[in-house]
């Protein structure tokens, strides 16, 4: 042995022990010794699921001050369900930076990932308290030489010892999952207690887990105690005979006494902590206090009680709650259960659960055995859910998810009848939460008869909501509204899908049609009004997931009607789209087989439909649907109604969509008229209609006009509307959009700057308004200079984008588009190319290969091709995009030109040199008539072609176009600006193609 492991040796050390949940036991006590033997000992519960992922998470543990001991055991290896192969990948990268400062041991013979191998663990598992304390360090190339030794501080018992006292503790579940948040609030619960009052009650739904909580944390944490006495507490025989059969295990004399003896004497023996101290019963499914309060024992001891009653928080007895599984536990459970799952199944599975671990352990454990896949067996679970064919009984769950809900209701039915009543009325509003405001605004002349005398007594109302909540039917939340939006405190009631399911299926149509009845009055008298002003959007989000359960679709109320219009209005302006089309969908066949299909309320939604189709890219089905409206209003009423007018500018967003911009410009310039002549200026349809024809303009790209317009347009709304109107916000955007356009990046960044933080603020982060401005904003720090910032913006909105509104929505295709040239320019080549091929693809199947957006994206998978040095394949894809542009937009479209640049640049580099000098020198004269002389791409387009003159030896005029093209662009940009430091190193230009919406 070395001096230096001789000084190490000798010295306190400190160890980070990472352990599963499932092994706390040895973590515990294998810290207790190490710290006997005058060591500082840390536990680290492994969790990679709080980090991004397995590499991370160890790294993590690699940066503690000490040595890292890792307790393995199949449970380690399982937590968040990772594969072995990237188990191995993970240990082999960390330690191979991190050689010497990982040690392990190993409580298994199950076969381990291969690369747990570096980690030289020792076995434990089966052994006694000496020779595993020998074997740990050895390990750690401690001193063994004082094994055994005691301060006198009493640690844990060794793991492989039971304590004294074993009363019938459950079976541990081999898969229990997670929880250890619940275990970890639990365990300090009873740690803080004051002295011998330590008593917590597990509080949750039928089947949520809280005797398997109650079991895990038994043995998790039985080497803490010297008595572990599980009490069936169901009724009070039972749970008397069970205590009084504590007292042989606690040397008391049996005699001839009565059960009242022997459980006086158990309770007295507890709390004087003779003969053991150290002690912890169980009382499991005590839903009725009063059995259990005068016999709960107190002393040195721990009490834990599983329970539905929310009465024992009366009842001295500290609550926990028990809730539904972290989707993750949910995930991994599943997987547990049934291993042929994928990730994406399990989550399926588990979001049509709702995280409930009865149900999750039931279905799954069905599914492991049967070929069937997630999607078809929830469809036999809908038709089936009372069958018990349907699910797998396990030890631990032995009771059917259904027939375990149905005890439940059945005591509620049984005793509770105003209780019973208020929860037939909530399963009328979808499961989840429901604001208490709505269920206090019934009225007695709106509701059943058996109802209406609940109503008009406020104590019957809260008793009756109360009775629920005791039982754990229901659960109360808080709101997280301001208090100046009614918040601040305002509860919700939460439903769960499964208990909802069950009593509504019990409920026959003739009590059925009343309740619903009810419900829709109170959720349309509840309507917020004014779905534009983004204030109002947080109560609307509180309605929209009751308008299907509560039949508003269907309902022949015109007041009814209008509220459901409404709430589309606000899903269409809060960016739900996708909600908005399924809801417009099911409306559309009722009301046009209800009312006919020229009805007012009927071509009022067709708007809304519209709306979300055209939003959604699905453009020929918006088309066709404007197209009639317009058509049959303009027959009708002629061209100068406002309704025809109203029908004919969407139709116009519908045309700009599908690239008519010409159309749509001369469509939105004789509408803007006749509503100057019909409404005034500064009329918001007014102004609306002004946006849309500066829209058109833009994509036209007169730049410079849609600046002018749209700052009109600005200005008239901060008046109008006030500046934090989202009408106005967007108004905001597009002027500083037109700035960056026009070349004005300074002016623009500003605007874009203070846009941003406003929509935020009204709107919120992932409102598609706010991702368009901070959209705008990363493109214009590119185009100012700020290289890195933008890549952080235009990353963080694809991200986002992506997460809010899936991969082929138009607005993410939009942002991915400019973050792939982003990414080819200063990031991952390859990366680029990937997401331009998936741009190209989404363009090309929602627009077809006709589009603009289509044939833009093409040429800028040409511009990746061209980095890659795929010259020839780059030239081809350039000269597509400019002949398709050309076709689309003609010759003069600043769009066409841009393809012009490229095609340029790749015929230079191709060899083909008096070609690609014709088509600079044509696209500049184009574009200087076009855009002005100092626009950022006529100044591409001239040192683009001081290229192409100097590769051809034709100095004096590339040298006279190039010292032109430096001088505007140090004037308008500046000497630093990354355009001019480009142009000055004679890098060729480039132009990339930008989709706008």
């Amino acid at each position: 042995m070395t001096g230096s492991r001789q000084d190490r040796e000798g010295a306190p050390q400190h160890f980070v022990i990472s352990f599963a949940g499932f092994n706390r036991p040895w973590a515990a006590w294998i810290a207790h010794r190490l710290e006997e033997h005058g060591h500082r000992a840390t536990l680290q519960r492994w969790d990679p699921q709080r980090s991004p992922g397995l590499t991370e998470a160890l790294e993590d543990l690699a940066r503690a001050s000490g040595r890292v001991l890792i307790v393995l055991s199949e449970r380690y290896f399982s937590v968040g369900t990772h594969t072995v192969e990237e188990w191995n990948a993970a240990l082999r990268t960390v330690t191979g930076n991190h050689p010497d400062r990982f040690a392990a041991v190993s409580l298994t013979d199950a076969q381990l990932p291969a690369a747990t191998a570096a980690l030289e663990h020792v076995e434990l598992w089966g052994i006694d308290a000496y020779e595993a304390e020998y074997r740990v360090l050895r390990r750690l190339d401690l001193p063994t030489d004082r094994i055994g030794t005691e301060s006198g501080r009493r640690g844990p018992r060794f793991p492989n010892d039971p304590p004294e006292v074993w009363g019938r503790v459950p079976r541990r579940n081999p898969r229990f999952t997670g929880r250890n948040d619940v275990i970890g609030n639990l365990r300090n619960a009873l740690v803080q207690a004051p002295s011998g009052a330590a008593a917590v009650t597990l509080l949750g739904l039928s089947g949520v887990g809280k005797t398997q909580v109650a079991t895990e944390y038994a043995y998790r944490f039985a080497s803490e105690y010297d008595i572990v006495w599980w009490v069936p507490a169901e009724d009070r025989p039972t749970l008397r005979e069970r205590l009084a059969d504590l007292a042989p295990a606690l040397d008391l004399p049996l005699g001839t006494g009565s059960y009242g003896e022997q459980i006086r004497a158990t309770l007295e023996a507890l709390r004087r902590g003779s003969p053991y101290g150290r002690w912890l019963i169980v009382f499991d499914g005590c839903d009725n206090p009063d059995d259990l309060t005068d016999l709960l024992p107190s002393g040195p001891g721990h009490v834990i009680i599983t329970s539905r009653n929310r009465d024992w928080a009366a009842r001295h007895t500290n609550l926990v709650e028990v809730p539904l599984y972290a989707r993750p536990e949910s995930i991994t459970f599943i997987r547990r259960r049934a291993q042929r799952l994928s990730p994406d199944e399990a989550d399926q599975l588990a979001e049509a659960l709702e995280d409930y671990p009865l149900a999750l352990d039931q279905t799954a454990g069905w599914l492991a055995a049967s070929p069937l896949t997630v999607g078809d067996y929830l469809t036999l679970l809908q038709r089936r859910l009372d069958s018990p064919e349907a699910v797998t009984l396990s030890e631990d769950y032995p009771l059917p998810f259904p027939t375990a809900l149905a005890i439940l209701l059945n005591n509620v039915r049984e005793n509770y009848p105003d209780a019973l009543a208020l929860l037939r009325l909530f399963v009328f509003f979808a499961p989840g939460p429901v604001p208490l405001r709505l269920l206090r605004e019934f009225t007695a002349d709106e509701v059943p008869e058996e109802l209406s005398g609940l109503i008009n007594d406020q104590i019957r109302w809260n008793a009756a909501l109360n009775k629920l909540v005791q039982f754990s039917v229901v659960r109360l939340e808080y709101s997280d509204l301001a208090v100046d939006e009614g918040g601040g405190g305002l509860e919700s009631v939460q439903l769960h899908r499964m208990v909802h399911t069950i009593v509504r299926e019990n409920l026959g149509e003739e009590e059925a049609v009343p309740l619903a009845r009810a419900v829709r009055q109170v959720l349309a008298a509840a309507d917020p009004g004014r779905p534009s002003d983004s204030r109002r959007w947080p109560r609307y989000a509180e309605l929209i997931p009751h308008l299907e359960p509560s039949g508003v679709i269907s309902s022949t109320n015109p007041r009814i009607q209008t509220f459901f219009l409404h709430c589309l209005r606000y899903l269409l302006l809060a960016g739900e789209y996708r909600t908005c089309l399924r809801l417009s969908e099911l409306a559309d066949g009722v009301w046009r087989a209800m009312l006919g299909d020229e009805h007012d309320q009927v071509r009022e939604l067709s708007y809304h439909y519209g709306g979300a189709l055209r939003m959604l890219g699905h453009v020929k089905r918006a088309e066709a649907l404007s197209r009639a409206r317009v058509e049959h209003l303009t027959a009708e009423r002629g061209d100068r109604d406002l309704e025809t007018l109203r029908a004919l500018s969407s139709h116009g967003a519908v045309m700009l969509r599908m690239a008519r911009y010409e159309k749509a410009r001369e469509l939105f310039a004789g509408i803007l008229d006749t509503y100057r002549e019909l409404l005034g200026e500064d009329d918001s349809t007014t102004l609306n209609e002004q946006s849309n024809l500066a829209s058109a303009l833009r994509l036209l790209g007169r730049y410079q006009e849609a600046y002018d317009l749209d700052l009109d347009t600005l200005r008239r709304r901060e008046r109008v509307l006030k500046p934090r109107h989202i009408a106005t916000l967007s108004s905001g955007i597009a002027c500083a959009m037109n700035l960056r356009l026009t070349g004005r990046y300074r002016e623009a960044l500003s605007r874009l700057e203070q846009g941003l933080r406003l929509n935020v603020q009204v709107l919120g982060t992932n409102h598609p308004q706010t991702l368009r401005a901070e959209h705008n904003l990363g493109l214009c720090l590119r185009r100012s200079g700020d290289i890195a910032g933008a890549g952080a913006r235009l990353r963080s909105v694809l991200e986002r984008s992506t997460r809010v509104f899936g991969s082929d929505y138009p607005w993410t295709l939009m942002v991915a588009s400019d973050y792939a040239t982003y990414l080819r320019e200063y990031g991952d080549i390859e990366e680029a190319r990937r997401i331009s091929e998936d741009v190209v693809r989404g363009y090309q199947t929602q627009l077809g290969l006709a589009h603009p957006f289509s044939i833009g994206t093409v040429g800028n998978l040409g511009l990746v091709l061209r980095a890659q040095g795929e010259r020839e394949e780059a030239l081809s894809l350039s000269e597509q995009a400019l002949v398709g542009m050309r076709g689309a937009l003609g010759d003069r479209h600043p769009w066409t030109l841009g393809c012009a640049i490229n095609a340029a640049g790749c015929r230079n580099i191709t060899g083909r040199l008096e070609d690609a000098l014709d088509l600079s020198r044509d696209t500049l004269r184009t574009a200087e008539s076009v855009l002005g002389g100092e626009h950022p791409m006529v100044l591409s387009a001239q040192i683009a072609l001081a290229a192409d003159l100097r590769l051809l030896g034709r100095m004096e005029e590339a040298g006279k176009h190039e010292d032109d093209a430096l001088r505007m662009l140090t004037r308008t940009l500046g000497t630093q600006h990354v355009h001019t430091v480009s142009a000055r190193q004679r890098v060729r230009p480039y132009w990339d193609f930008e989709p706008q919406p």
